[in-house]
């Protein structure tokens, strides 16, 4: 069975592959497909934006086709950037720029209310018009200053306080058991091992 993971931001593949790894599914991104074009993110909600694009690349392959929309919830901000967490500084969609806005926001915030989240929710659509969601979050701390390079996006300023590092300090194996997007796959996973034990069978003549 084959997948298309709906994004071209390599840090996602990246995770997102790692994840998936142990399922018995060929994994492609939307760099095997160039010609799909930007899909625009024009939902309300982090589910809206996920459904589009999974949708969306579904009908354009042909093949099950697997999205997420994430993005960071910080409490102070009343739950933004949210939905526009990859252009909080503007269109560019820069990780570093985005970064320095957000330390410059809550420069004189104390610690006790830099309380925030990692939201995902992940869709999968299928060939056949089928639509399943997943939702996983990870709470955390926006921390003063940037700190680790193994991650991508906010993960330099997402603390968490139990394992004292950041997201882009921790190694992959525990982030991606703990992230939002590592819980919404958990949940994701089991709706995609259905989906390849049936396409298996169908291929045997037992479907």
């Amino acid at each position: 069975m084959k997948i298309v993971l709906a994004t071209g931001n390599q840090g996602k593949v990246r995770e997102l592959k790692d994840i998936l790894s142990d399922l018995d599914v060929e994994i492609l991104s939307l760099q095997d497909f160039p010609e799909i074009g930007e899909i625009i993110e024009d939902g309300a909600t982090f589910e809206e934006n996920a459904v589009k694009k999974a949708r969306a690349v579904c009908e354009a392959t042909g093949l099950t086709a697997v999205a997420d929309d994430s993005g960071l919830e910080v409490d102070y901000l009343d739950g933004a950037p949210g939905i526009y967490s990859a252009r909080f500084a503007g269109e560019s969609k820069n990780d570093l720029d985005n970064n320095l806005k957000l330390l410059s926001i809550l420069e004189d915030v104390p610690d006790e209310k830099r309380t925030a989240r990692f939201r995902c929710v992940i869709a999968i659509s299928t060939p056949c018009g089928e639509l399943y969601t997943a939702e996983g979050t990870c709470d955390g701390i926006i921390g003063r200053e940037m700190k680790g390079n193994k991650g991508f996006g906010y993960d330099p300023l997402f603390y968490l306080p139990e394992y004292g590092q950041t997201f882009a300090e921790l190694p992959p194996e525990i982030k991606n058991k703990i992230s939002h997007r590592g819980r919404a796959l958990a949940k994701a996973k089991a709706v995609l091992e259905g989906l390849a034990e049936r396409v298996e069978m169908e291929q045997c003549g037992l479907g």
